[in-house]
């Protein structure tokens, strides 16, 4: 584990391994311990590169909205921190699936393949937007308590929450420790996030899609349907996940990236 300086902060990145880079980017509101399982499973074959997002897990608190082009812009200037020269493999879920697309828009030469896991192309409805910007609000003055009380159940499939509590609670527990101002900061930037849809027609790099089964807020026919917009991109669905594929059923997600990074 490790602090790079970016611009305007610190990020805490943790790293394993050697040979091609992977840039795991993780979800709301995370850190990189999500991807625990993808750094023991994956590092014996490649530079897996799990960072902390501005304000998330130990890097440097974050200040005014926290949009995906900055959160995008920020993982460029890490690899240049880290003097990556060479195309990367960017993997990125929900939240962290927005940065990456963002990636790809804004750094297009320093992708070599692109992985959406379990999140969307869409930008926010207005009703949804307006949700975000109100839970932002209530966050800043209650707390996230009730945040977290609502978005745990959806994150994970019912059979994560019965058979392994344990990973819930340790899920819930990173969540409760976000600053509250950087829960508020993601939550505008997301709702002021661009719209998607448009670019994956343009995406030439390999792209792989995942969804778990049974992921209740990104769901497997609408993720198929993004893989069906990006030419020639790869879909599989995980079975026995949510929305926390890579973290549920880490031994799946890893045998559909090694698959992939290695075809």
């Amino acid at each position: 584990m490790s602090r790079i300086a970016i611009d305007g902060g610190q990020l805490n990145v943790v790293q394993q391994g050697t040979g091609k880079p992977l840039l795991l980017v993780h979800g709301f509101p995370l850190d990189h311990q999500m991807w625990q399982g993808q750094l023991d499973g994956l590092s014996r074959k490649f530079r897996v590169i799990a960072p902390d997002l501005r304000g998330f897990g130990q890097s440097s608190e974050a200040s005014g909205p926290l949009a995906m082009s900055r959160l995008a812009d920020d993982l460029a200037s890490l690899l240049d921190r880290l003097e990556i020269v060479q195309p990367v493999a960017v993997a990125g879920l929900s939240m962290g699936g927005y940065v990456a697309l963002e990636f790809w828009n804004r750094h297009a030469g320093r992708l070599s393949h692109l992985i959406l896991c379990d999140t969307r192309a869409e930008a926010d409805s207005e009703h949804v937007a307006q949700t975000r910007f109100q839970t932002a609000e209530d966050v800043l003055a209650a707390g996230a308590s009730s945040l977290v009380e609502a978005m745990v159940p959806k994150l994970f499939s019912l059979e994560t929450q019965r058979q392994r509590p344990e990973l819930v609670l340790a899920t819930e527990q990173v969540m409760r420790l976000t600053n509250p101002e950087t829960i508020a900061a993601a939550l505008r930037g997301m709702a002021g996030r661009l719209d998607a849809t448009s670019w994956l027609c343009r995406i030439q790099v390999p792209t792989l899609v995942l969804c778990g089964e049974d992921d209740v807020i990104s769901s497997v026919d609408e993720m198929k349907a993004m893989a069906h917009g990006i030419p020639g991109s790869t879909f599989v669905p995980i079975p026995a996940a949510g929305h926390l594929a890579p973290l549920e059923n880490p031994k799946r997600v890893n045998e559909a990236f090694q698959r992939f990074l290695t075809a």
